[in-house]
């Protein structure tokens, strides 16, 4: 019972900073000029299972030590080519009149922000499902 809470708590963590990265993806769908130089980067979350290293027949034998859920590895920049938009008028734009713009996509933001708000609620509902199960375990000594 208590490793399912520690896989819906990680759970947790993990997807609000998704939700945090992917809104801050989205305050700078307009920003060409970054300190690093050129347009915003999109920054994606990686995540990756909270396990030790055991081997099969550990697995197989339940001597588990392991720790449920999930981890955040890091925050990576997606490389994929940036927009180009015609404004010969943006302070930023080339010799040619255009101006190299971040590499979001509102829709693809958007998808990922349900995404990771559904997962967040299942989240919440591991949780809820998990302290009944304890209420009512409690309940039966009575």
């Amino acid at each position: 019972m208590f490793g399912a809470i520690d896989a819906a708590a990680s759970g947790l963590t993990a997807e609000r900073l998704r939700m945090d990265v992917i809104s801050n993806n989205i305050a700078n769908v307009n920003t060409t000029r970054t300190t690093e130089g050129g347009p915003y980067r999109r920054q994606m979350v990686v995540f990756a299972p909270k396990t030790n290293e055991e081997n099969f027949a550990q697995v197989l034998s339940g001597h588990l030590d392991t720790d449920n859920g999930v981890r955040v590895v890091g925050i990576g920049k997606d490389n994929s080519p940036t927009r180009k938009v015609y404004d010969p008028a943006h302070p930023d734009a080339n010799k040619d009149g255009y101006v190299e713009m971040p590499n979001i996509n509102i829709v693809t933001e958007m998808v990922d922000m349900i995404t990771a708000t559904r997962a967040y609620e299942a989240n919440v509902t591991v949780l809820n499902a998990a302290k009944s199960m304890a209420l009512k375990a409690l309940e039966i000594g009575k």
